[in-house]
């Protein structure tokens, strides 16, 4: 019965009733606010047990009082609607004003008066993109695109090679000092070294890294330029076939020189690019999940590096070849069939160090066309992350989170994530991914005793959510929740932790089926490299016993009834 704002108006509800066993007549009256935001039912209630009326009056209560809010709030909108036209009559407003706000309204809110928008950039190239990798230029298109790659990787393998000489040649200069503190150096002149040596390779790396963002700027600028151009020759030309040829100037010189570089290297048995290796153990299977409408999906589980996954590996021919993988990823890049897939780290978003450390060296082998840089896309995460803080720090406490007041205070200051937590980053450029579920974890899933309320199997559930409303057909999840083999990791671990993560991957699925969205077509398990071969054996055969389905059984009908023998 409070006002919940400045603009409204009081006005006196009376209700009479009278007594069963008299003719006695009782009434109330109370105060209500003219709009009134509250319950009808909640505010009855209220009243009788406010004023100890009897309870067989509820009903009349609720309707009268029902019936007196809508009349009042009539009544007051009506006098709030007539004071407007008096004042626009009086010229105390401004007519015109109003009417320009409310056509403005109207187009921003109505699709039916809106503006016509047009496409912006990377819509307009994402359309275009769509259309060329669908047709005869799909072969040009990932020349080109490996082509810039060759050149890329030059520069990342550079950068790389100049940090290890220099990490070498300081290692030794400071070994040197070292041994030599109370004869001819002193701690001071260690400290100035230790500071000038991290100060030069500071230099150098963003000397090189600011070379290789200039490229990748450039080389984003001319490939969206010469897609344009294409697609306007394909259009002036609708009757060829074949396309026309690449139109950067640079790609046939960079395929040149890379070639003329192998040549050289061979003579002194030197191998620049890396040869893909496939899965040492894999196994498929093919289930069927469902209650009632069953649904098929493909099983798989292998052993192999994640970011094996990920990396666009070049051709050792003169790197004039691309992989058969970019050929899908690049036709499904704009479809609803995407591959994601689930990569473990720690909540700091950091680049320094750990498996995001590598991850983020694979996505710069290769200019991103179609997405934000990766540095881009974490930054934002970073500012988003912080907001997430907040809110918890508002909302939630350290008994919510099962967690001790130290890491509470400790993860509120550094405003990192948390375990389970999921962040998701878009790729155009690697190999068989098009999503990553960067999942949280910590080092509780060393232990043995996790169950499946552990905050990483919950997000591997959030994981699964989100790949099925956002078209993420294939996934793929690493089975053991690490992805490097650790002494901790016995046979029998092994064997738990996969039942577990199998078990409730098959409940989520059976439970997404209820959530609308895309169909989990391809799901991929991959355990880490280094796994004995009787572990996967094991592995593999925990599989279909898990995700195993019920056989009907088959009665064949007789024409002819069959009666039982009497003794």
């Amino acid at each position: 019965m409070t006002p919940t704002s400045e603009k409204s108006v009081e006005r006196k509800f009376i209700f009479e009733f009278s007594n069963v066993t008299s003719d006695d007549k009782y009434h109330f009256e109370i105060p209500v606010h003219i709009p009134f935001v509250g319950n009808i039912q909640e505010l009855a209630q209220r009243l009788i047990t406010l004023f100890k009326v009897p309870v067989y009056i509820e009903k009349d209560l609720e309707a009268d009082l029902k019936s007196f809010v809508d009349q009042e709030t009539l009544h007051f909108l009506d006098n709030i609607a007539l004071d407007s036209i008096k004042r626009g009559q009086n010229g105390e407003v401004d007519v015109e004003d109003i009417i320009k706000k409310f056509e403005r309204l109207y187009k921003d809110e109505t699709a039916e008066y809106a503006a016509p928008r047009g496409s912006t950039d990377e819509e307009l190239f994402a359309t275009v993109y769509h259309k060329l990798v669908h047709s005869p230029a799909l072969e040009a298109m990932l020349q080109v695109e490996h082509s810039y790659s060759i050149h890329v990787n030059e520069m990342t393998t550079h950068r790389d090679d100049e940090l290890d000489a220099l990490t070498e040649r300081q290692g030794k200069e400071m070994s040197h000092l070292v041994s030599g503190i109370g004869e001819f150096s002193t701690e001071a002149e260690v400290n100035s070294l230790a500071a000038r040596h991290c100060e030069d390779q500071n230099m150098i790396q963003a000397k090189i890294n600011s070379q290789i963002d200039s490229l990748q700027e450039t080389q984003r600028r001319e490939y969206r330029e010469w897609l344009m151009k294409l697609l306007e020759e394909q259009a002036e030309e609708a009757s060829s076939v074949t396309p026309p040829t690449p139109s950067p100037t640079h790609i046939v010189r960079l395929i040149t020189n890379e070639a003329s570089s192998k040549e050289k290297k061979k003579g002194s048995n030197e191998l620049e690019t890396e040869v893909p290796s496939n899965p040492s153990m894999e196994e498929s299977f093919t289930i069927h999940l469902g209650s009632q409408m069953k649904q098929m999906h493909n099983i798989r589980i292998m052993s192999a590096d994640v970011l094996h996954l990920c990396k666009t590996h070049l051709s050792s021919k003169g790197g004039k070849h691309m992989q058969p993988q970019r050929l899908q990823t690049a036709l499904a890049l704009y479809s609803n069939d995407l591959c994601g897939l689930v990569l473990l780290t720690d909540g700091l978003i950091s680049s320094f160090s750990g498996t995001t450390k590598e991850f983020i060296n694979v996505c710069q082998q290769s200019t991103e066309f179609h997405f934000p840089p990766i540095d881009d896309q974490l930054e934002k995460i970073r500012e988003g992350v912080k907001e997430t803080a907040s809110w918890r720090q508002e909302h939630w406490s350290a008994e919510n989170l099962l967690i001790s007041g130290q890491q509470w205070r400790r993860a509120s200051c550094s405003g990192a994530l948390r375990t389970g937590d999921v962040y998701v980053t878009r790729h155009s450029n690697l190999n068989e991914v098009h999503v990553v579920f960067h999942m949280v974890i910590d080092d509780s899933l060393r232990s043995s005793d996790i169950n499946s309320r552990h905050p990483a199997i919950l997000g591997l559930r959030n994981v699964l959510k989100m790949a099925c409303s956002n078209d993420v057909t294939t996934l793929t999840v690493p089975l053991l929740l690490a992805h490097h083999m650790t002494e901790e990791m016995t046979v029998a671990w092994c064997a738990k932790r996969a039942e577990l993560v199998l078990k409730c991957v098959k409940g989520f699925m059976i439970e997404m089926a209820s959530w609308g969205g895309s169909e989990l077509k391809n799901l991929q398990f991959v355990v880490p490299e280094g796994i004995s071969d009787e572990v996967f054996v094991s592995l593999a055969a925990m599989l279909p016993s898990v995700f195993r389905v019920s056989n009907p059984l088959v009665f064949k009908a007789s024409s002819t009834p069959i009666t039982p023998k009497s003794n």
